[in-house]
């Protein structure tokens, strides 16, 4: 009897571990991947939080970001006198294992000499594909195998308040990372201004135009442009820097790869939102000897509709034609004096500054 009652007692504190260890299990799922020791699960809250990082975000993008060195040739003023070699300095970023590089127009503009400079020191001569002064982006190519690229998301959208972080070659320091947040969203249409383009607050130096502004995954969000200036240089302006969004970026860049230069269709107006039902846009003014004036629309009217497409902004409805193949016509429907109309208009070429 003695032996059965301690079978008994052994056979109950058995089953009481058995159950111990299943609970500890499924409360502790790092057990079962043999992460942890027991030992630490009893003394995991005495260890160390580890530190916020972005570490890997840079392991991750920070090779496909390159330095630009761009070369300006003038001959002397006089027969003897040597000529004289003006070097920009810039960075750009990988985008396509081709050899595509982004960068801004400014750094490479007028350039006789391209070097880019890879993180792992090797220097290739770049080519010139084009460039758009409207966002002020230029797209180059290189020759070699096994170029790092950056990661690249289609369906990444910026918030305002996202993490990011700028990464160049500010005043030639060597490859440089600030942190910042997303202040504004920039926009993707073809229409886009420079005053919607992402802001954020990330510090931006001579030297880090055209490199990459990431977020914590190391995923390009941007190409970094211009810090903000004024013409009142007594005012100190801090944490105002933009960046070409990257889906507008990668649009122009395949423009520029299929052409060699971004081709925009244009109609001529000046034009605000239609603030009483939100619907389409108002003409201000219109300029002479343009699409619009060709196609009869007059200042007042509200076009709140092109072919199909109900307009719902100023931006929607500049969009739409700056995207247009130039030859086009699009039906434009308006309102003027509570009359319906619909107009056809040829939409030509943004004309050359």
């Amino acid at each position: 009897m003695k032996i059965l009652s301690v079978l008994k007692t052994i056979f109950r504190s058995a089953s009481y571990g058995v159950m111990f260890a299943v609970v500890l299990l499924l409360l502790v799922p790092e057990l079962r991947e043999n992460k942890l020791s027991l030992w630490q699960v009893f003394n995991k809250s005495e260890q160390q939080v580890q530190p916020l990082s972005y570490a890997k975000a840079v392991r991750l993008a920070g090779p496909a970001v390159v330095n630009i060195y761009s070369e300006d040739i003038q001959a002397g003023d006089s027969y003897n006198q040597q000529p004289r070699v003006t070097t920009r300095l810039g960075s750009g970023v990988i985008m396509h294992e081709r050899g595509y590089i982004l960068t801004n127009y400014h750094v490479v503009q007028s350039a006789d000499l391209i070097i880019v400079v890879l993180q792992r020191g090797q220097e290739l001569h770049a080519e010139l594909i084009g460039y758009d002064e409207l966002t002020d982006l230029a797209v180059l190519q290189v020759q070699a195998n096994n170029l790092p690229v950056i990661p690249q998301s289609p369906t990444l959208k910026s918030q305002v308040g996202d993490v990011v972080l700028a990464i160049g070659n500010p005043l030639n320091l060597g490859q440089t990372v600030t942190q910042g947040i997303v202040s504004a969203t920039g926009q993707s249409g073809l229409s886009t201004s420079y005053l919607q383009f992402l802001q954020m607050d990330a510090a931006i130096n001579n030297g880090n135009s055209g490199g990459a502004l990431i977020n914590s995954n190391g995923q390009l969000v941007g190409i970094n442009s211009a810090k903000f200036a004024q013409a009142n240089r007594n005012v100190n302006i801090q944490g105002i820097s933009f960046a070409v969004p990257f889906e507008l970026a990668h649009k122009i860049m395949l423009k520029i790869i299929e052409n060699g230069q971004v081709v925009r269709g244009w109609l001529g107006v000046d034009a605000k939102d239609n603030m009483s039902n939100f619907k389409g846009f108002i003409i201000d003014a219109i300029t002479p000897n343009s699409p619009a004036m060709l196609a009869g629309l007059q200042a007042g009217d509200v076009v709140y509709q092109i072919n199909d497409m109900q307009l719902g902004s100023v931006k929607q409805g500049l969009d739409v034609i700056a995207e247009t193949t130039p030859g086009t016509i699009l039906n434009f429907t308006i309102s003027r004096e509570n009359k319906q109309l619909t107009l056809p208009v040829t939409i030509v070429e943004i004309p050359k500054k």
